[in-house]
C-alpha cells in the first residue's frame, strides 16, 4: 500500500486489514519463564495510515482475544522506528493504554523494549508514568543488543526481522568493546540500592 495514501480516504475496516497485513502484532513463543510472547515490530506500524480507533478495535478483535486471559510478555521491537512515520503522540498512547482491558493489564509480566535509543529512553522517562500505570510502568526492561534479550527469551521461538540482526550487528561493529550493566530510571535516594524493576542493558559507548 502506498504510504503516501491519507488515512481519510481509509476506512476503519481497510486501517485493521492493513494492521493485520504488515503483522506488526504476533503472539508467538515464551520467555525464560514460560509466558507467552506478544511481539510488536515498531517499524511497521503505520501512524500516519491508522486512526486510534482502529488500533483500539484491531487489538480488541484479533490480538487480546489470541492471549486467552494467560499470563504474558511483550516484546517491543524499537530498531529503526520514525518518529513522524510510526508514532501517533502522547494522547494516542494513553488512549490506547486505557483502553486495554483490565485483566490484560494485570496479566502482563514483563515489557522487553529492544534497541530502546536515547530519546525513547527519555520520552519514558519524563512521560512514562503519566501514561502507564506504575506497576506496568515497574515491568519495563531496557534491552540494547538481542544476545541480552536471549537472556530472557526462547530464541528459537520467536521470530525476529532480518533488519534487527543487522543493527544489533553495527552496533557490535561500531563498538566492539562495550561494558554493559543494570540502571534503572527510577530515582536513588542515599545509600539505596539499585532498583532493578526497570532494568537497563546499558551500553556505555557512544559510536
Amino acid at each position: 500500500m502506498n504510504s503516501n495514501i491519507s488515512l481519510s480516504l481509509l476506512s476503519q475496516s481497510e486501517q485493521e486489514k492493513h494492521l493485520q497485513k504488515l503483522e506488526i502484532f504476533k503472539i508467538q513463543g515464551r520467555d525464560k519463564r514460560g509466558h507467552t510472547i506478544l511481539s510488536i515490530i515498531g517499524k511497521h506500524f503505520p501512524g500516519r495510515l491508522v486512526s486510534v480507533e482502529a488500533l483500539k478495535k484491531y487489538l480488541e478483535n484479533e490480538v487480546f482475544p489470541r492471549l486467552g486471559g494467560r499470563p504474558f510478555a511483550i516484546v517491543y521491537v524499537h530498531t529503526g522506528v520514525n518518529k513522524t512515520e510510526n508514532f501517533q503522540g502522547i494522547s494516542a498512547l494513553k488512549s490506547i493504554y486505557e483502553a486495554i482491558p483490565i485483566k490484560i493489564r494485570e496479566n502482563l509480566e514483563a515489557v522487553y523494549f529492544l534497541h530502546p535509543g536515547l530519546q525513547s529512553r527519555l520520552f519514558l522517562a519524563t512521560f512514562g508514568r503519566l501514561i502507564f500505570t506504575s506497576g506496568l510502568y515497574g515491568k519495563l526492561k531496557y534491552i540494547n543488543r538481542l544476545e541480552f534479550l536471549w537472556e530472557n527469551v526462547r530464541r528459537k521461538e520467536i521470530e525476529i526481522p532480518e533488519f534487527v540482526y543487522e543493527y544489533d550487528e553495527q552496533l557490535e561493529y561500531q563498538c566492539p568493546t562495550m561494558e554493559y550493566g543494570l540502571e534503572s530510571d527510577h530515582p536513588r535516594g542515599n545509600g539505596a540500592t539499585l532498583d532493578s524493576s526497570v532494568s537497563t542493558y546499558s551500553m556505555r559507548c557512544i559510536a
